[in-house]
């Protein structure tokens, strides 16, 4: 028996029926490297030989009565297996699209309490002999960090490694009563009470702090909560989420670092900030002040492999009101520095301890007030996004033998908010996962299709080439040009028209590539404004079109 944390408690408290406090990843697998061939029995198999290496997913709830203190871990004496592993199949024609639908509607629906608190979905049927696997994970039980932890028991370095050695043979978990968990509360709580005085003193102190920190104009500070301007997706949670999936190559990224002089962290979020912009500008809703941010930031000291959650936060500003990609650099170096310092004069563990004070009946009902009333729309918005960034394994990672191609996080969106991004790097990819709720923001996709476009107008921005922009395997784009239908000139010869239609893997953003065209050509037709037709030269032919203002990203893996 383990009694849960302060902070492993408030992500159960603060669970409604809109507001899902599940953490999820989305995986694509190949598996045709899987020894014998693939099937859906060797999956579980895999994952039952492992089950004793993982804590959470053997381990169930239990609660204390009349909520007086945290749940409590045990071991589930009724454990299913075949409840927790499900196996579905993938709409056809099985890309990146018809995947993350799939991952929208797993992460729609919350988990069963009275069962650990996990689910594994295999999804079959997707292009070029892939599987995809969904596994969703209660935020009680793991976070970023720790979860990250756990691939080393559910993954290996080989497709043909051997099983991990059985565990040891013990007597079943006897499950407390309620008189022993009055009891055990009771003791617990009397031993928190003697820590309030020196919190308080703490907090204190950390307050000073960082209020002396603002009030210095050469100090630099992080964003505030509560000043974040009004966007289309800060509003009252619905039921549904929607997922959607980006990939850029990590070089690219750290020659950016290199170029700024700042930070992996700092260009992932003017990644995000150019992708945002970019989304807000197309729906004519970019507001005049920066959006604000909120960084989930692991305190948990090298070399633990505990599971649970240690976890804090800092605000940062994304400046998407700035025109210049290389400005809004160097104002997200600037503010995530000041974001880090007050961190740090708040003090890592200040969430935590405070946590532990939090009042199971008053904060689950506060939640589920503010939730059902829709009070996040009647005051200014704490945040607009959350944005997560989870450093992976640089090497290839096997799961029952399949190769892991692809790995996409999927964190919760809060109320309020109904948008995630959760970043991990793997081998030589940065893996972008765009958790939305299904009502703010219907086309998921709309936001995850824009990461690229804002990479290339940082490689720009650096003076870097586009062609970093390329994903691993990519073929660059053809040198030689092809002779088009030749056209017949005023004077009444043939001559062939010049130019190099866009090929296929070409980093250009759709919105800035540029079309070459003969000399005299008819006026280009703009869907956006109307105008008067332009006199048309002697020599007839088509109207160049612009390309569209944002090309798709192909739905393939």
């Amino acid at each position: 028996m383990e009694r849960l944390t302060g902070l492993d408690a408030a992500f159960l408290y603060l669970e409604t029926p809109t507001h899902h406090m599940h953490v999820a990843m989305t995986m694509v697998l190949d598996a045709t490297s899987m020894p014998g061939g693939y099937s859906f029995d060797k999956i579980k198999d895999f994952i039952e030989k492992r089950l004793h290496l993982v804590p959470p997913f053997r381990r169930r709830l239990v609660n204390v009565p009349l909520n007086l203190h945290h749940p409590v871990w045990v071991d589930d004496p009724h454990f299913d297996l075949d409840y927790h592993i499900r196996r579905i199949g993938c709409p056809a024609p099985g890309g990146r699209r018809e995947l993350g639908e799939m991952a929208g509607q797993i992460a729609s629906s919350p988990l069963d309490r009275s069962r650990p608190l996990w689910e594994l979905w295999v999804i079959e049927g997707l292009k070029q002999d892939r599987i995809g696997i969904v596994t969703k994970v209660h935020h009680a039980a793991i976070d970023g960090a720790s979860g990250a932890e756990l691939m080393v028991h559910l993954f290996s370095l080989e497709a043909d490694s051997p099983d991990p050695e059985p565990a040891p043979p013990r007597e079943p978990e006897k499950i407390p009563n309620e008189l022993e968990l009055l009891g055990y509360a009771a003791v617990s709580k009397a031993k928190r009470t003697m820590t309030l005085p020196r919190l308080l003193s703490d907090t204190v102190g950390a307050v000073n702090r960082v209020v002396a920190g603002r009030r210095d104009p050469l100090v630099a500070v992080g964003a505030a909560p509560l000043t974040a301007p009004r966007t289309s997706w800060t509003g009252a949670l619905s039921t549904g989420r929607n997922v959607g999936f980006a990939r850029v190559p990590l070089p690219a990224i750290k020659a950016l670092k290199t170029h700024f002089g700042c930070t992996v962290n700092d260009v992932v979020l003017a990644l995000c900030t150019g992708t945002l912009r970019g989304y807000m500008e197309a729906r004519d809703e970019l507001p005049d002040a920066p959006l604000v941010a909120t960084c989930p930031v692991s305190v948990r000291p090298d070399g633990e492999n505990t599971v649970g959650n240690k976890v804090s936060a800092m605000f940062t500003s994304l400046p998407t009101n700035e025109d210049d990609p290389a400005e809004r650099v160097r104002l997200i170096q600037e503010c995530t520095v000041g974001a880090k310092a007050e961190h740090k004069a708040v003090g890592a563990d200040m969430l935590q301890n405070w946590a532990e004070y939090a009042a199971p009946n008053t904060i689950n009902l506060a939640s589920r007030l503010y939730s059902s009333f829709g009070l996040a729309a009647s005051h200014r918005p704490v945040h607009n996004v959350i944005i997560s960034n989870v450093p992976g394994p640089p090497f290839p990672l096997f799961y029952s033998g399949a190769e892991m191609v692809a790995a996409y996080p999927m964190g919760p969106v809060m109320e309020g908010v109904g948008l995630n991004i959760t970043v991990f790097s793997y081998q030589d990819s940065v893996d972008f996962g765009f958790m939305v709720d299904r009502v703010l923001i219907p086309d998921a996709w709309a936001l995850a299709d824009r990461v690229r476009d804002a990479l290339v107008e940082l490689l720009d921005a650096a003076g870097l080439p586009r062609d970093l922009a390329r994903p691993a395997g990519t073929p660059p784009p053809a040198t030689t040009t092809t002779t088009p239908p030749a056209t017949t000139s005023p004077n009444g010869s043939s001559a062939p028209t010049t130019g190099t239609p866009p090929t296929a893997g070409d980093p250009t953003p759709a919105s800035t590539r540029p079309t070459k065209g003969p000399a005299k050509k008819a006026a280009a037709k703009k869907s956006a404004a109307k105008k008067a037709p332009a006199k048309k030269p002697p020599a007839k032919k088509a109207a160049a079109k612009p390309a569209p203002a944002n090309k798709p990203t192909p739905n393939k893996l």
